[in-house]
């Protein structure tokens, strides 16, 4: 038996034969083509016409999160600069297949340099380049492979347009051998409930059709698993799916602290979901999909519109929005298209804001229409907060425009640092524990060449918190978590402890939440928390964290 580990994504637990992902296709080879530049053009045109138009329908079946990342790989498979690279090629000879390799492989390894959002696009653009390059050879494009039997999948990494179409009552779980707890395999394996261990080095060497089992609750993949293990993931799987049927409660731990669970949303749409799956409330709701896809802004109008919508689906509960958070690694070309060296070091967040103030302006005329038309709790939050100065700028400006809840986001450890400062002008702070290890780390949070450095269980990270939290009790001001790490069932216990009020995550992982946080009082914990926060790195916080955890079950 072996254990392989890496990141597990919720509590599941499974298990079953190996299915490994299909191969590349093979590059092609760079010869002159037989056919005339133009039949070469109009090939590709048909091609990369047909991948989009099939990513877009994936996206509508999907929904959800995948669906906004199927429709990026759609923009990006017919982008302007790209089909001009491409055509260039073809114009020197090349062959469609040539030219759609070469220009795709040139514009990954520019995405690839720029890190970020962008930069983790550079696999999206692998997975575009795969898809009409197998159109124009007339076969099937590598994907998830069908065995004929259920099935844990093996991958280097999956495509969002693999992922979002996953077949779950073939695929028992998922394992990866790069991402971290925040790329969008894990989170679009965390809003599908699929049982997922990412960033596992060893799956490498896993050979097709052995039996494993993948604890995503340990992050462990056991090889050659005895009769016994697999009983007792037997065992684990119905215990829990028993408590995903259980009337919903509302989040507190074992001593009757309330914890409210509130939920991460992208779009009004997602609102149904959430209330189903039991969230109290909405803790993020990200306002950028009505910015991203347009060459303008949204008019107060149809941001209005957007808003009431989703605010009159939580009649009388707290419905957190974050006003835009643009620059970095979702660049507007309306807000800022000023080149950066180091774009997440730039203008986004409120700065960015601040530099087009009308627009700020305008979302807040949208807010406090739609919280007038509505009988939400509305409070909105200013993204990228990094000084007290900043607070008070956004906070007055809010209050200005009859928003009676304002506070900010703590992503950076300076606000962190300074948290009772912050919070003697905001109403409240809301933690974002991805961009918050990002900056702590120095680690891009979506480059995967430093993924392992992207774990929100490191001291350093949990230590900001603790300064948050504690700025919190000073000021008598609500501390919210709204990132990756509020799904984490145990480090959520851990948030509490180091003085976390609510949490926010993806609406699936509320139940797993739910059912560990009763399991603890808030002395546990804190004393679980105090145990994470004398570590000395993530891997030894997380241990310290279930080591201490386990004392409480055990006795």
């Amino acid at each position: 038996m072996t254990e392989l580990r890496g990141v597990g994504i919720g509590l599941g637990v499974s298990h079953g034969p190996i299915a490994r992902m299909a191969e590349p296709l093979p590059a092609p080879k760079d010869e002159k083509s037989a056919r005339s530049a133009d039949e070469e053009t109009a090939r590709v045109r048909a091609a990369i016409e047909a991948v989009a138009r099939e990513l877009e329908q994936r996206g509508e079946t999907a929904g959800g999160a995948a669906q906004e990342v199927l429709e990026a790989q759609a923009m990006m498979a017919e982008d302007p600069a790209l089909e001009e690279e491409v055509t260039n090629r073809i114009g020197a000879g090349k062959t469609a297949e040539f030219a759609v390799f070469d220009a795709f492989a040139s514009f990954r390894d520019t995405l690839s340099a720029m890190g970020g959002y962008l930069g983790e696009r550079a696999a999206d653009l692998d997975d575009v380049a795969q898809r009409v390059i197998a159109h124009l050879r007339g076969v099937a494009a590598p994907g998830v492979p069908d065995p004929g039997h259920p099935f844990v999948l093996v991958a280097k990494d999956l495509a969002p347009a693999d992922t979002a179409l996953l077949d779950l009552d073939k695929v028992l779980a998922l394992v990866t051998t790069e991402g971290g707890p925040t790329s969008h395999t894990a989170i679009l394996a965390r809003e599908k409930s699929i049982v997922a261990v990412v960033g596992v080095r060893g799956a490498a060497g896993l050979a097709e059709g052995e039996t494993v089992v993948v604890d995503a609750a340990a992050g462990v993949v056991t090889t050659q698993p005895t009769d016994d293990d697999i009983a007792q993931a037997e065992r684990r799987e119905a215990d829990r799916a028993a408590a995903a049927d259980a009337p919903v409660t509302p989040g507190a731990l074992a001593d009757g602290t309330a914890v409210p669970l509130l939920a991460n949303l992208g779009k009004p749409q997602d609102a149904a979901k959430a209330v189903e799956l039991g969230a109290e409330g909405v803790g993020l709701f990200r306002t950028e999909f009505l910015f991203l896809s347009s060459s303008q802004a949204p008019t107060v109008e149809e941001q209005t519109k957007a808003y009431t919508e989703l605010l009159q689906a939580f009649p009388g509960k707290k419905v957190v929005v974050r006003a835009l958070d643009a620059g970095a690694d979702k660049p507007l070309a309306f807000l800022n298209d000023a080149h950066e060296e180091n774009p997440a070091l730039g203008l986004r967040g409120l700065r960015a804001l601040r530099a087009s103030e009308d627009i700020l302006r305008e979302q807040l005329t949208a807010l406090a229409n739609a919280d007038a038309a509505t009988e939400a709790d509305l409070w909105v939050m200013a993204p990228m907060v990094s000084t007290v100065e900043e607070t008070e700028y956004f906070v007055t400006l809010a209050k200005e425009y009859g928003i009676k809840t304002a506070g900010v986001m703590v992503e950076v450890p300076s606000s962190a640092l300074l948290a009772d400062k912050v919070l003697a002008h905001a109403d409240f702070a809301s933690i974002g524990t991805n961009d918050l290890t990002q900056y702590t780390l120095a680690a891009d949070r979506l480059l995967g060449s430093v993924s392992s450095f992207q774990d929100p269980w490191h001291p350093a990270v949990l230590q900001l918190v603790k300064a948050t939290g504690d700025g919190g009790r000073v000021t008598g001001k609500p501390i919210g978590i709204c990132g990756e790490a509020a799904a984490d069932p145990l480090l959520a216990v851990v948030l509490v402890g180091l003085g976390a009020t609510t949490l926010s995550m993806a609406p699936t992982a509320l139940a797993d939440v739910r059912a560990t946080l009763l399991h603890h009082s808030l002395d546990d914990a804190k004393r679980i928390a105090g145990a994470a926060l004398a570590a000395s790195d993530a891997a030894s916080a997380r241990a310290a964290a279930q080591e201490a955890a386990a004392q409480h079950t055990a006795a």
